[in-house]
């Protein structure tokens, strides 16, 4: 498969809902089981890096504020922005 099992580079959005607030950036290598990257945190706007365990749904603890940032998989992602488009 490559380098990578797992990769994403996303926007998070804030509270208030503006879409671009925040960021993460993370990784898990072939063969591994640790996620890897760094994420800006949508709601304090704290910057940390990521080395955890990879689980799903994707939840990261910030260590500013303490929120849980979570990313849903993509794809479902998707389909709920296409149910609030209809």
């Amino acid at each position: 498969m490559g380098m990578f099992s797992f990769v994403t580079n996303r926007t998070l959005p804030d509270k208030a809902g503006k879409e671009d607030a925040g960021h993460v950036k993370a990784f898990v290598k072939t063969g591994s089981t640790t996620l890897e990257g760094e994420y800006t945190c949508p709601d304090c706007g704290s910057s940390g890096k990521i080395n955890q365990a990879f689980r799903r749904p994707l939840v990261i603890k910030c260590g500013g504020c303490g929120e849980s940032l979570r990313l849903p998989r993509l794809k479902d992602s998707i389909k709920a922005e296409k149910r609030k488009g209809l």
